[in-house]
């Protein structure tokens, strides 16, 4: 594995678990006041724009870190629209 990937995949961590206590927080609390809902909706145009990006090049720390962080942003977006 090559440095550029492994760092690939450090920074796919870091900023992917970067959003699980936010989707933990709202999860638990229901609490979506201070939460930004056309900034999220913008994000998630983004990071399916990043995954589409992956799949295209190939490269699996892209698909990986944005995979999942569309899956926990999506949560946090349905609980903004839910409970807003």
């Amino acid at each position: 594995m090559s440095t550029s990937t492994i760092l690939g995949y450090i920074a796919a961590i870091c900023t992917t678990s970067s959003f699980i206590p936010q989707a933990l927080k709202v999860i638990k609390t229901k609490e979506t006041k201070a939460i930004s809902l056309p900034m999220y909706i913008i994000f998630n145009i983004g990071i399916i724009i990043w995954l589409y990006y992956g799949i295209l090049i190939n490269e699996w720390p892209i698909i990986i870190a944005n995979a999942v962080t569309i899956t926990l942003t999506i949560i946090i977006l349905i609980m903004k629209i839910k409970h807003g």
